[in-house]
């Protein structure tokens, strides 16, 4: 499947709520350093979960190097509170209800077999470094996104 969004390409801003009704604005998040932005489907969903928990697993790694994990999907916020306190997922989970910026990114949005399970790794200027896309390998999103983050610190100048 080719994306609207390749690597290289300026990473579309946004804002939207969190779990609290927070509007969080891309570009802020970015500017303290590589967000790890992953879009998935539906929460307490067995996919979503798991990949959900693999971030969770790995999040002491991403902190240390300096990224934040966000995620999003159209569920509203209170579903994302309470998806959040079931798995004690500590990042930030945004509401994309209408699927405006799932179409921005070009994130398929319906819940089916072809919903979209796309994660991007973006640097603190704003550019998308890595752009990773499967539906079945749950846990390989957090650790592609977590090499691209590596990959951008040792590279980038102190």
């Amino acid at each position: 499947m080719s994306h609207k969004i390749r690597e290289g390409d300026p990473a579309p801003d946004f804002t939207l709520p969190d779990a609290n009704g927070v509007p969080v604005r891309l570009s802020d998040v970015y500017a303290k350093g590589p967000v790890v932005l992953y879009f998935y489907p539906k929460d307490e969903t067995a996919g979503c979960t798991a990949q959900a928990c693999a971030f969770r697993d790995a999040y002491q790694d991403f902190t240390d190097a300096g990224a934040t994990v966000v995620g999003v999907s159209i569920d509203d916020s209170d579903s994302h509170q309470g998806f959040a306190s079931h798995h004690r997922l500590p990042f930030t989970l945004l509401s994309d209800p209408d699927a405006k910026v799932h179409g921005q990114y070009g994130v398929p949005r319906a819940f089916t077999l072809l919903a979209g399970r796309i994660t991007f790794v973006i640097d603190r200027k704003g550019a998308v470094r890595l752009v990773f896309d499967s539906r079945i390998r749950m846990g390989a999103h957090a650790q592609e996104s977590l090499a691209a983050v590596r990959r951008l610190v040792s590279t980038t100048p102190a």
